[in-house]
């Protein structure tokens, strides 16, 4: 007995029915064969927040179309999903809310899950996972251990990011304007000791590679990427301090790192950031009056995305440097733009050819000297050019003065030619309780060692009060009291726990392996070289430089330690546009976020799923239309009523396409015209996943199967539709070919190149070249006939003689004529 009209489109039964089916039959399971061809399609996974957007529904419905439609063809599908379920905003939650993180988050969890499966989404039950059960923690605290144990994990102190809202580190690319990227807190500088992961040790690899992403991966992403790694090739130098200098602050020398020594006859002043130790030795020795004081522990508070961002300031520190080349005296400046994470911290100023340099010189009245031509009338001059006031280079050009200067400088032993890189370290260390622990051991005799794998993994305390004071972990009586794994004398546990970026770096290796496998290890190398390259992947181009380049690096380091055999994690990216309302991003803050399970409720899963797949190509911007919904809905609403023209069948009719009328054939094109587009549009013959206009073919092909009366025309139409648009509306197709056609299996479908033949051409009528008329006619017409009636259709513009009769053949015809 149905559950519901049959007359009527009633998508909540229909859904439910279909959902319940698909998960008691494991229907989205992949297979354990590994003869099958295979597709790996993924989204990244979302932080358990406990309620699903509209970015999530764009996201997963993407996707869920590609991992559908490749079911359909016959390949093995892995499409997981987990949750990335670490991170302060649990903890901040425990705080507001007076419930512990790790029951907040397995509630959010829970509700989450249960919104995506009412989109009907095919995700492995199987796979599924959150980044904060022990089991994950415990293999992500062995790669912990391993990278340690290979030197490409280190401890030390600097001048740190720090949230004084979330009270914890933020790694550079986690700064957004300023502030932190979590909670727009403004972000302020504070020295700590702090772990850091050797991603710079990664650096060159990581930009050869890039080359094998091209035209995989979206250009603005290479580019991106490119320029945060940030290559350059200098000269690496010492500048010695003057007597007097030497005295003020018991330093020798400071290093600096220039890509331009062909200009190093041109510099002027050095300058210095605020935390370089010239600075801090002047500082300890009270050298600096109050306001310079003030000015640099001001300075040192903001961030270095921050600086790069204010107006350019700075004094003179006093002290002298001697010019290694001409023996001059050079005064030394701090300056606000000078990042001490960055080429040593100090620079030399050629305020002649550097715009920067020349702002401050400007500001400050500095000397400016120019050492290359033609500057004199085009300051600053900064390309390549001859050298003048240069001794023994002068005459030189471009890259080959700077080759010499470099040989001389390495000949002499007072520099050497180096490669520097924009990236920095990857500081994990954050001072939080809710994040997978480092599992590292301070031991009064044996200093910082690493805890022993057989006692991993290594555990949050479930009994802490989390208040918003610092970090929890640290004021726990107990949990920090551990024995040392090398002499087993009493220590203390690292407190810190991961950046959360780490558990997001390796989760997309984990899903290969089946669970049942977990405990034995991170991954089975079978799974891995089955499943891996990743083959979609999908998400927002706001993860271009945080969790993609970390990703590609951790991809690295597991197969450098022998844990997978793969270079690259993803073979193509796809960055979704964002759901906008009114022009803007939905956000709650301006009150105009759509509510996904309203949607669901109203009009059901598969309205939303047409609505956001067809009102945008994916890589565009969404724009959030009412009408829009409301059209998405009509059209399944014809869909389910127009079925009642159809009769079970057991098998499909057979076609005889010449005895078909116009219209028939017309149709039967049009349907497809649409399969076509399909196989265009999955085997990415058209860029983008462009399913709006596979959608808009369908549309048209719906249309014209209903403008004609054969039945035999309308049932094979009908069937091949429901497959088309099956990766897009699955709860209505399955609905219907499981009721109509005795299946719903979606087995393949094989395009009957007959069917996009046509009896019929349409021909352009032109007269000089303008286009007058429109004719359609059929394809075995003769010239004569085909000239004659192209004049008969324009014969009311041809006021004139015909001198030409220009052909072009199932295009056009157009007669030139002489008034």
């Amino acid at each position: 007995m149905k559950a519901y009209d049959e007359r009527v489109y009633e998508p909540k039964a229909i859904e439910s029915k279909w959902q319940k089916f698909w998960q008691e039959h494991e229907v989205f399971e992949p297979k354990s064969s590994r003869e099958l061809p295979k597709k790996y399609i993924l989204s990244m996974f979302p932080y358990p927040s406990g309620a699903i957007h509209m970015g999530h529904v764009r996201n997963y419905c993407i996707g869920d179309a590609l991992a559908r439609h490749y079911r359909h063809n016959g390949f093995n599908v892995l499409h997981p999903m987990g949750w990335d379920a670490f991170g302060m905003p649990a903890e901040n939650a425990a705080i507001a809310r007076k419930i512990h993180p790790k029951q907040w988050t397995y509630a959010n969890i829970n509700a989450m899950r249960m919104e995506l499966a009412s989109l009907g989404l095919s995700f492995s039950r199987d796979r599924e996972f959150a980044t904060c059960d022990p089991i994950y923690t415990r293999w992500e605290q062995e790669f912990f251990i391993k990278m340690w144990e290979k030197g490409l994990i280190y401890r030390k102190e600097a001048y740190l990011n720090w949230c004084p809202n979330d009270q914890t580190v933020l790694a550079n690319e986690q700064v957004v304007e300023g502030k932190c990227w979590r909670c727009d807190t403004p972000v302020v500088q504070k020295q700590m000791f702090q772990y850091y992961i050797k991603i710079t040790q990664y650096a060159q690899e990581l930009l050869d590679d890039l080359s094998s992403l091209q035209g995989h991966w979206p250009n603005q992403v290479l580019t991106m990427q490119q320029n945060w790694i940030g290559k350059s090739k200098g000269l690496n130098f010492s500048f010695t301090l003057n007597e007097d200098s030497k005295q003020k602050t018991g330093i020798e020398s400071f290093e600096v790192f220039t890509t331009r020594c062909d200009t190093l006859f041109g510099v002027t002043y050095c300058a210095v950031a605020p935390e370089h130790p010239l600075v801090d030795a002047l500082l300890q020795r009270g050298l600096l009056d109050s306001e310079q004081v003030r000015k640099i522990e001001q300075v040192r508070k903001f961030p270095a995305k921050e600086r790069s961002m204010m107006d350019k300031e700075g004094f003179d520190l006093g002290l002298r440097a001697i010019h290694p080349l001409s023996g001059e005296e050079i005064p030394i400046w701090v300056a606000n733009f000078v990042l001490i994470e960055y080429a040593n911290g100090a620079v030399m100023a050629v305020p002649a050819h550097d715009e920067r340099d020349y702002e401050f010189a400007q500001k400050y009245a500095l000397p400016i000297k120019p050492v290359l031509k033609p500057a004199l009338d085009s300051l600053p001059f900064c390309d390549d050019g001859e050298l003048i006031e240069s001794g023994a280079f002068s005459g030189l050009k471009g890259a080959q003065a700077r080759e010499q200067i470099i040989a001389y400088f390495e000949e002499r032993k007072l520099g050497e030619g180096v490669i520097n890189y924009r990236l920095r370290d990857w500081g994990v260390s954050r001072q939080r309780y809710w994040g997978a622990p480092i599992p590292m051991v301070h031991c009064p005799q044996c200093g910082i060692v690493s805890e022993n794998i057989a006692n991993l993994p290594v555990l949050l305390p479930d009994d802490v009060m989390i208040d918003g004071e610092g970090n929890p972990l640290d004021k726990h009586p107990t949990w920090k009291q551990c024995s040392c794994p090398k002499c087993g004398s009493s220590a203390q546990r690292e407190s810190d726990t991961m950046d959360t970026f780490v558990q997001s770096s390796w989760y997309f290796l984990r899903y290969a392996t089946p669970k049942e496998y977990w405990e034995q290890c991170a991954f089975r190398s079978e799974d891995i070289a089955y499943w891996l390259n990743v083959d979609e992947y999908i998400g927002g181009i706001e993860h271009a430089i945080l969790h993609l380049l970390y990703a590609r690096f951790f991809t690295k380091v597991l197969r450098d330690l022998g844990y997978v055999n793969l270079s690259e994690p993803f073979a193509n990216l796809l960055t979704q546009g964002m759901v906008l309302k009114d022009g803007a991003k939905m956000s709650k803050s301006k009150g105009n976020v759509v509510n996904p399970n309203d949607l669901i409720a109203t009009y059901g899963a598969d309205t939303a799923r047409l609505f956001v797949l067809f009102a945008a190509p994916p890589v565009r911007e969404l724009e959030w239309n009412d009408a829009a919904v409301e059209g998405a809905f009509r059209f399944l609403k014809r869909i389910w009523e127009r079925s009642d023209r159809l009769k079970p069948c057991a098998s499909l009719p057979v076609i005889e396409s010449s005895a078909l009328s116009k219209q028939e054939k017309l149709a039967r094109k049009k349907v497809y015209e649409a399969l076509q587009k399909s196989h265009d549009i999955f085997s990415k013959k058209q860029s983008g996943y462009a399913f709006n206009t596979l959608i808009a073919a369908c549309m048209e092909a719906f249309n014209a199967l209903n403008e004609q009366d054969n039945e035999s025309v309308y049932t094979e139409g009908y069937f091949v539709l429901l497959h088309i648009l099956e990766p897009i509306v699955p709860h209505i197709c399955w609905e219907l070919s499981d009721k109509y056609f005795g299946r719903a299996n979606f087995a393949p479908i094989t395009l009957d190149m007959g069917a996009l033949k046509s009896d019929e051409m349409l021909i352009a009528i032109t007269i000089n070249g303008k286009k007058r008329a429109e004719i359609e006619v059929s394809v075995d017409i003769s010239n004569e006939e085909l000239l004659a009636l192209g004049k008969q259709s324009v014969a009311k513009w041809l006021n004139g003689e015909i001198i030409k009769e220009i052909v072009v053949p199932k295009k056009l015809i157009n007669f030139v004529v002489k008034a």
